[in-house]
């Protein structure tokens, strides 16, 4: 139902029944390596390009969640999914060969948990039994894409983020006996387009941190909860400098949030000394993280509520181009083990 202006409240608390999380070789030399399922230890991954080599980690993603939850793609009602790259091609391009019906969502680095509010909201309402959701990344592609080839090795400001190759996917599921053991999505608040008027590209955990702000608030706002009701509040990916930025924003409303309890996925894959800058992001880093390390802490007793807000940068390599600033948004979810 919904809950306020922005969030709905899933009374029938489906669940995250199995997932599939891989990545690239930068990622198997980071923090959460063994959170993984797969992890390949080139970019090209035996493919021709980096986009095919995108597609494949999606394909993989999806047959590991597959795999786990012991179920076929006949069993799936929808996939709900996208990426970074234009058109969303890696994420249809797997799809393609699943035949199953499908949703491609387009939230830039916001895509994972836009598409599990979406796939929770329609198994809540009865509008399917089993969903797949989630997205993907690939640092050569994206890069290449939004900014240049990694191959002309061109510099960056200490700002910038390292795009993660990595896809994390997920099947929601209705809840029952066999199953209730498992995380539960309990609610989700969905983000407003907010532009401060940045117009860096290598600044996007800057431009983002205001968006990820205005959903936590609103999240609270409307539900009633604060941050005490949470063990953790995580996003996704505003690494170094957003989550500072963010910080300062939130403690400006008057909300004392402890920083150790406000954690960011781009600074939780990558080791100290690897150079990624100010930190990952990329549309796969907080879907690995979610669905690869964060829910494994939460049956471990770790955390019993989580609550998982990814950030976006919605604009193109031509509207930089032309000038335009950079609008950005923030989806929320809350996760919740009993």
């Amino acid at each position: 139902m919904l809950k306020g202006e922005q969030s709905w409240i899933f009374n029938r608390r489906p669940v995250i029944l199995a997932t599939g999380v891989t990545g690239g070789p930068f990622e198997g030399n980071g923090k959460l390596a063994e959170d993984f399922d797969l992890l390949h230890e080139d970019l090209w991954m035996g493919e021709e390009s980096y986009e095919k080599a995108h597609r494949l980690l999606i394909d993989e993603a999806i047959e590991i969640a597959l795999n786990k939850s012991q179920l076929t793609k006949e069993n799936i009602d929808f996939i709900i999914a996208g990426d970074l790259i234009n058109q969303i091609t890696p994420t249809t391009f797997a799809a393609r060969s699943l035949s199953i019906p499908y949703f491609g969502i387009s939230g830039a680095c916001s895509t994972s948990m836009e598409g599990l509010a979406l796939a929770s909201f329609i198994i809540n309402h009865q509008g399917a039994k089993h969903v797949l959701t989630g997205s993907a990344s690939h640092n050569a592609a994206a890069e290449r894409q939004f900014r240049y080839p990694t191959e002309y090795g061109g510099q960056k400001p200490p700002t910038a983020q390292w795009t993660a190759t990595a896809a994390g996917y997920a099947i929601v599921a209705e809840q029952n006996e066999q199953n209730q053991n498992e995380p539960k999505v309990t609610m989700a608040t969905i983000g407003k387009v907010v532009d401060m008027g940045m117009t860096d590209p290598f600044n996007m955990g800057g431009a983002m941190a205001p968006a990820a702000v205005d959903t936590i608030l609103a999240h609270f706002k409307d539900t009633g909860r604060t941050h005490e009701d949470y063990d953790l509040i995580v996003t996704g990916d505003l690494a170094k400098v957003g989550r500072a930025t963010a910080l300062d924003l939130i403690h400006s409303k008057g909300i004392d949030l402890p920083t150790e309890k406000f954690q960011d996925c781009g600074l939780m894959v990558y080791k100290e000394d690897q150079p990624v800058l100010a930190g990952g992001s990329g549309s796969g880093l907080s879907a690995a993280v979610l669905y690869g390390h964060l829910l494994k802490q939460m049956k471990y007793g770790t955390y019993k509520r989580i609550l998982c807000v990814a950030t976006g940068s919605l604009h193109s390599p031509l509207s930089i181009q032309q000038g335009e600033t950079i609008p950005c948004i923030a989806h929320a979810v809350a996760i919740e083990m009993d």
